[in-house]
Parts: C-alpha cells; structure tokens; sequence
C-alpha cells in the first residue's frame, strides 16, 4: 500500500509488496512492525528507498505489543544495519502514542509551495453542496451497515432571510422503505439526531444561524442511475 501526503511517500510493509515505483518527493516514511527481522517486501522498500536517495524515516508501529524494551532496540538496530534512516520513531498508533512526535518530525521534511487559496476560502464547493455532504456525513455516522452508504442529500431550498438566518431544506433520498423507516426512527428520533447534529456544523460553516428542515424519500436503485448520480452532484467514480 502507498499513501500519498503532498510531498511525502508513506511505504507500508504489509504481506502484498507495493508494486507502484515514487519519484519527486521530499522524504520517505517507511512504516513497519516490531519485528527484528527484515522480511522481502521489506527489504524491496528498503531498496527503493536508497534508489531515491531522499531523505527516509522508519516507523516502527505497535510497541505497545512488546513487553520487553530490549526487543525495540533489537528492531532498531537490525533495520539500522540495513539502512541509514534519517530518524527512527517508534510509535503505538493505537493508543496514540508517539503519533504527535511523527508529525512535527514530518513537518520538516514538508516544502512550503505556493499559496493556491485565498486565507479566507475553505472549499471550492458551492455552499449547497457542502450543506448537503455535511448532512450526508451525519447519515454515515448515526446509521450502519449498508443503509447510509444508499442515501444521498438534495438541497431543495437554500435561501437567507432579511435576520440572516439560512432557510435550508434538504431531501434524503434511500434505496428502500425498510431503509426510510430506520432513518426516520421511533417517532422521528433519529431523524431529529441526524439533523440537530447536521444544523450544528451547518451553523459553524456558514457563521449565522441555520433553519433547517429535512424530509426523507424512496429512491429506488438511485445509484445504479447516473443522471441521478449527477443530479445528486457526485461523479461515478466517487
């Protein structure tokens, strides 16, 4: 697997080598396990970190799982031995530990480019749009399994009033009856959840108050339909 930060390659020893080759980056970031034995895909990174002749940082994840100090140090030295990594974090990702330590380290690494965005922009997306992927999100969080991954937002009304208040309706589209009646809830329970917590970020986004009313419908295979794909402004590859 290879993650991609702006200018920084995160190579990560999984059992699958990464076959993808990186160029015209600032710093490698090779993440392991604590493991005082270096494996093949492993050691494939590890040659392609010397072919790029970056700057490289070893991660070495999960130490909480050793019991022994003297076991990291035995994982340090071996991937040492093997190469000169410009730092050496250990970290538990788990719990949270060291992970802070990581990225003040990375930030050196980070060349500054040119600013693309005005200070004040945070998002090319019309305002509608993000109303509706913030609600969308809220449907994501508060449901489960496949229900809200078969919903999609429609901002049917996004106007502001002579106090500055957003008047904001919205329709939740679903694949199936059983679905809106879980979305909806006992007595409109989680609908109301759903759409307090979406009216909270929505007031943040858009620094006033937001007046916001939300309406749930049937849909059938909307997302097997690309004109409602993208009448729901999402592309088909998303």
């Amino acid at each position: 697997m290879c993650i991609l930060w702006p200018y920084i390659v995160i190579l990560i020893c999984f059992r699958n080598v990464v076959k993808e080759s990186v160029s015209d980056v600032d710093a490698v970031l090779l993440l392991v396990e604590p493991i005082a034995n270096i494996g093949a895909p492993e050691q494939e990174l590890i040659d392609r970190i010397k072919k790029l002749g970056c700057p490289a940082v070893l991660v070495i994840n999960k130490v909480d799982t050793l019991e022994q100090k003297e076991a990291l140090l035995e994982v340090i030295q071996v991937y040492s031995q093997a190469h000169s990594f410009n730092a050496v974090v250990p970290i538990s990702a788990k719990n949270n530990e060291g992970v802070e330590e990581l990225l003040s380290l990375l930030e050196n690494y980070l060349a500054e480019g040119p600013q693309l965005f005005p200070d004040d922009m945070v998002t090319d997306q019309p305002e509608r749009q993000v109303m509706a992927e913030i609600l969308r999100e809220k449907l994501l969080l508060c449901l489960d399994k496949e229900i809200p991954h078969g919903t999609a937002v429609e901002i049917t009304k996004f106007s502001e009033r002579d106090d500055e208040v957003i008047e904001c309706d919205a329709t939740i589209y679903c694949e199936k009856n059983s679905h809106k009646g879980i979305i909806i809830g006992k007595g409109g329970a989680m609908l109301k959840k759903v759409s307090s917590s979406a009216r909270r970020d929505m007031e943040k986004f858009m620094g006033t108050k937001v007046f916001l009313q939300t309406w749930v419908k049937v849909k059938e295979n909307w997302r097997d339909n690309p004109a409602a794909i993208q009448n729901f402004g999402y592309r088909k590859d998303n």
